[in-house]
């Protein structure tokens, strides 16, 4: 065969290969809302940048006739292009070469690319479409999953790892997507579930649907396993473009430096937060107030809505924020919230990304449901995600700041290295009204006029006690400001602790409280 010949062979197999399962199939994808597996990775990184391996890669099945099948590719694309410039390793499902079932061969193409991001230090991106498991490999598909878990786990807090789930993922499949950093899921499109409408129906006897069971707001809103939920397929890559522009790279580097600019709406920081303590406002516009152009870039934006996390850049370096929200049950910690911040610190202590913490909530939620879903436990990680963190930390209270809730919420005792309070912070064990009811009990009691006495009481104790002045008395606080200063310290507080360092005991790993 002549060279021509041969070029001309190449460029004819690839073409075939590149076709998936077929015209009809891919005008099924289409039909269902969705874009092609090909088209997916384009529509992530830069143009022209994808470079495909494995095309040629065949499944091994000879069981069930699959020894007749031709799979191009084996259901999954993988390879490497680049977002921004900078490289990265992506692996997308093709939904339309039977249903993109995971057998074996095509979860060594996954684990190869995996290998690859992580020996090259860049992050990987893997888009998950698939009906899962092979049923005709049987335990081969099983061995795949479980060298998938293995390889995530390896990689978690060395490379940026982002799931994008755009149809189904059920059963072992959703483990890999828990177990990376994010996961983004699309309205109508992204289905996670462990077993499905017809195995609950034929267990249980109860009818539900697949968007009931595991739609994207499902896991964007009650389970808490979606980071960031899109109308759309293109509205969720153009998440995926911002959120790699606040991240580094890998562990060894820090998140790329950006031109500082201005807050849009600093000046009216001091108009955010309401005269009466009892009054809600939403933190998200006092972190506006204080980052770059306002931008602020909310992750888990529909879960445990009580606390807010996400990134923003301050003078113009990426910072991690974890804020109380009093919009939402007065911001106060539960399981949820604490769960969702934790694992955020832990994230940005990874890849070294600064953490600012704005405190105000009354403390942890009470109640019997809280304590019998086990809130101690869960607030407990909190409380380890701070004080193992390394990165530079600050915090910023802004009103209250009551009990074991004060303690958790980055403060001095668990290794912050600035706390700061606006003048409207009230710091103490409960609120002024619950702690004069306990402690003057007796004289409001026998008071001539109760209800007067307790007024009196109230402020005797917020002038005692429930004021950041006491604080800043035993140097718990570093420095009492305006909120027109908050920025200003934050800026300098963060070129001050740049170069941080901060060692812990020699051990080979914490046993945080899972």
């Amino acid at each position: 065969m002549s060279f021509k010949r041969n070029i001309l062979e190449l460029r004819k197999r690839k073409k075939e290969a590149q076709q998936g399962g077929g015209e009809k199939a891919i005008e099924k994808q289409v039909a269902m809302g969705k874009k092609t597996a090909r088209e997916r990775v384009k529509a992530i990184l830069d143009e022209n940048s994808f470079h495909e391996y494995d095309l040629f890669v065949e499944h091994t099945g000879r069981d069930f006739d699959m020894d007749k099948k031709i799979l191009h590719g084996d259901g999954v694309i993988i390879g490497t292009g680049t977002m921004y410039g900078q490289p990265v390793a992506i692996y997308a499902q093709d939904f339309t070469v039977f249903g993109g079932s995971l057998g074996l061969m095509h979860a060594r193409k996954i684990t190869k690319i995996m290998d690859h991001a992580l020996k090259m230090r860049v992050p990987l991106i893997g888009i998950n479409d698939s009906g899962g498991a092979r049923i005709q490999e049987g335990v081969n598909s099983l061995a795949g999953y479980g060298e998938i878990f293995y390889r995530n786990t390896n990689a978690s807090g060395v490379i940026p790892q982002i799931s994008v789930i755009l149809g189904p993922c059920a059963g072992g499949a959703v483990y890999s997507p828990a177990l990376t950093d994010f996961v983004f899921v699309v309205e109508n499109i992204s289905k996670m579930f462990i077993t499905g409408p017809g195995v609950i129906k034929s267990v249980l006897g109860e009818e539900i649907s697949m968007e009931e069971l595991g739609g994207a707001m499902v896991h964007s809103e009650i389970s808490g396993n979606a980071h960031f939920f899109a109308k759309s397929e293109d509205e969720c890559f153009e998440q995926i473009k911002k959120l790699i522009t606040f991240i580094p790279w890998n562990n060894a580097q820090k998140a790329l430096r950006f031109p500082a600019a201005e807050p849009l709406a600093s000046a009216n920081i001091e108009e955010i937060v309401p005269n009466d303590p009892h009054l809600p406002y939403d933190i998200r516009d006092v972190i506006r107030a204080v980052t770059d152009n306002s931008d602020f870039f909310e992750i888990m934006e529909y879960f445990a809505r009580n606390i807010v996390i996400g990134f923003g850049r301050i003078d113009g370096n990426t910072v991690g924020f974890v804020a109380n929200q009093p919009m939402y049950l007065a911001g106060v910690l539960d399981c949820d919230s604490s769960d969702k911040a934790a694992r955020f610190i832990r994230y940005c202590d990874a890849f070294n990304i600064p953490i600012v913490t704005l405190e105000d909530m009354p403390g942890y939620l009470p109640g019997v449901d809280q304590e019998h879903a086990g809130v101690i436990r869960h607030g407990a990680k909190l409380l380890y995600a701070y004080s193992e963190a390394t990165v530079p930390r600050v915090t910023v209270i802004i009103r209250k700041a009551y009990g074991g809730g004060y303690i958790a919420m980055n403060s001095r005792h668990l290794g912050a290295d600035f706390v700061f309070a606006w003048p409207t912070a009230e710091i103490a064990v409960m609120g002024p009204e619950g702690a004069a009811n306990i402690i003057f009990k007796k004289e409001i009691d026998e008071s001539e006029n109760p209800e007067e006495t307790r007024k009196q009481k109230i402020q005797e104790y917020k002038d005692k006690f429930a004021n950041p002045f006491v604080a800043a008395s035993k140097g718990y606080i570093d420095e009492v400001i305006e909120p027109l200063e908050t920025r200003a310290r934050l800026i300098h507080s963060l070129e001050v602790s740049a170069s941080k360092v901060d060692t812990r005991p020699l051990r080979k790993h914490g046993i945080p409280p899972f």
